[in-house]
């Protein structure tokens, strides 16, 4: 799809719930991030830190739109989408902080990619880590040796193979893209109807890909755009509750992929051994944490991947 006019603003959706400090850092490193006049809608879920509104008061193009309480993330970017259809948004956390020229590189890189209906970038960690935001979708092989032994042995092969940490960052087709930081083709997005607001969190970014993908189109990871994401502030709130949330969401993902009778008993297997991990989460921090990240952030950016 060609690119809006210039002229047109950006739709950017982030989606708040007491976000604090955090989001007048977003907003600041947005504007340096691309040349495009933007508009910000915050879909706030209720925060009770008063930083949505003073974002919102201080910026002229920053738009609160309240949705009613916490709707969950997907529902929330669905929300905040409503009323455009046609070109290109952009989805992002709160806690994000977008380098210089980072959003015009995405779109740059969507101009090479007419049949990406999602784009993300190289996405740091403060700590100067890259997030393996670029996964192929999972299958059971690969998510249950991931599941079972990343906590433990991060360098194992399924969980290498699902995130590809083994290769260097490059331009390329990916099975899934992280939700906290997209660039989304509109026309594609709402032709699956957007995010399922079945997820409240987690899993709603692989449940898009899966659907888009069964209808032709691609995910592009674009390296040579960075963003840092800090991460973290809805599961250090109420870490149990996140641990819960995530396996279920992965329950409900497996379920989707796994339908009918013929699969019932692999249904019954999944339950059992997402659950018992989900307790073991309870009590082990090192599990619940998950397999850390393989690769330093070096080698991403523009001057570095492209040559």
């Amino acid at each position: 799809m060609p690119d809006d006019p210039v002229s047109t603003p950006l739709r950017v959706v982030a989606v708040t719930y007491s976000p604090g400090e955090v989001l007048e850092g977003f907003l600041e490193s947005l504007a340096a991030a691309t040349t495009r006049p933007v508009e910000v809608v915050l879909a706030d879920n209720g925060s009770t830190d008063g930083a949505p509104e003073r974002a919102a008061a201080q910026n002229p193009h920053v738009r609160l739109l309240r949705t009613g309480g916490n709707i969950g993330y997907g529902a929330a970017v669905n929300a905040g989408l409503a009323g455009v259809s046609e070109g290109y948004a952009l989805v992002a956390n709160p806690d994000v902080r977008f380098e210089p020229g980072s959003i015009d590189e995405l779109l740059t890189v969507a101009a090479r990619w007419p049949r990406a209906a999602t784009l993300g970038p190289a996405i740091r960690t403060p700590e100067g880590e890259l997030y393996p935001s670029a996964r192929d979708l999972p299958r059971l092989s690969t998510g249950a040796g991931h599941a079972l032994l990343g906590w433990a042995w991060p360098a194992n092969p399924w969980t290498a193979r699902y995130r590809r940490e083994r290769e260097s960052p490059r331009e390329r087709p990916a099975g899934w893209l992280s939700g906290s930081c997209l660039l989304v083709d509109l026309e594609a997005f709402w032709s699956v109807g957007g995010f399922d607001p079945g997820y409240f969190m987690y899993f709603e970014d692989v449940d898009l890909a899966e659907r888009l993908g069964r209808r032709g189109w691609l995910h592009v990871y674009a390296p040579s755009a960075v963003v840092v994401h800090e991460g973290g502030h809805s599961t250090r709130r109420d870490p149990h509750r996140m641990q819960r949330v995530h396996h279920t969401s992965a329950l409900r993902y497996l379920f989707g992929q796994y339908p009918g009778r013929r699969n019932a008993p692999l249904r019954v297997l999944l339950r059992g051994g997402l659950g018992a991990r989900m307790l073991v989460s309870y009590v082990s921090g090192r599990v619940a944490a998950g397999a850390r990240f393989q690769r330093r952030a070096d080698d991403v950016g523009r001057s570095r991947t492209k040559g």
